[in-house]
């Protein structure tokens, strides 16, 4: 059993929280905590498990009130908070482990209460997973050298190359500016063999542009013209 099945044995009822953003499994996200009723929610866990749902759901394109039977989402586990005099809290969250919404539940609360099921991703071949993130990893590194030469940023880059596979994809498919419909499907496959292979080639297509961009980037900087920026889509 993982470390993330294992946070969440025994649970079965899970606040949630519907956002207009997808949380991925093992990626940090912060958080602004302002609604009282999610103060409540917030209340709540911290004396229970700090755990909650995030739910992407965008309420100004869809038919829905609330995310439906099937959604799927991420636990967030909340690891640091800072309450502000006026109740509102800032908080750190990280993924844990995505969870199906089987049913919503009515216990009183005043935010939503889902009856979830957990799952992680299906066993995959190791070769296979093995060549797929290496080829993920090697392609997003260039990408991203190429986006800090373009911001004319110096700081290094951390080493991806040993991460494991699932992480890989899940960290790579947060970083990514992508539609977030995308992102959504991406979160939704149970294989990390087929999410590298979307992510590979995405960051196939994706890469020349961006190092050509870096290459003019460079070349205009050294004919004086520092202070141009590259527009990015």
């Amino acid at each position: 059993m993982s470390e993330a099945s294992e946070k969440v044995i025994g649970v079965k009822d899970l606040p949630i929280f519907p956002l207009s953003i997808v949380l991925f499994p093992g990626v940090p996200l912060p958080l602004h905590i302002f609604e009282q009723r999610y103060r409540q929610m917030l209340n709540d866990i911290r004396v229970n498990n700090n755990l909650f749902g995030i739910s992407y759901f965008d309420v100004s394109t869809s038919e829905q009130e609330v995310p439906p039977a099937g959604h799927i989402g991420c636990v967030a586990e909340v690891s640091e908070t800072q309450t502000l005099p006026d109740g509102r809290s800032n908080i750190l969250t990280v993924g844990v482990i995505r969870y199906r919404i089987e049913e919503y539940v009515e216990r009183g609360d005043p935010y939503l209460v889902a009856r979830v099921s957990f799952f992680e991703d299906e066993e995959d071949d190791n070769e296979l997973l093995r060549n797929s993130s290496r080829e993920v990893a090697e392609t997003f590194t260039r990408i991203a050298r190429a986006v800090r030469t373009i911001n004319d940023e110096r700081a290094s880059l951390p080493d991806i190359s040993d991460t494991e596979p699932q992480q890989l994809s899940f960290l790579v498919a947060a970083a990514m500016e992508v539609d977030t419909d995308l992102k959504q499907e991406l979160l939704e496959m149970r294989s990390t063999s087929e999410r590298l292979r979307r992510l590979r080639d995405m960051l196939a297509r994706a890469v020349t542009s961006y190092e050509e961009r870096a290459r003019i980037h460079e070349m205009a900087k050294g004919n004086g013209h520092s202070g141009r920026k590259i527009e990015l889509e």
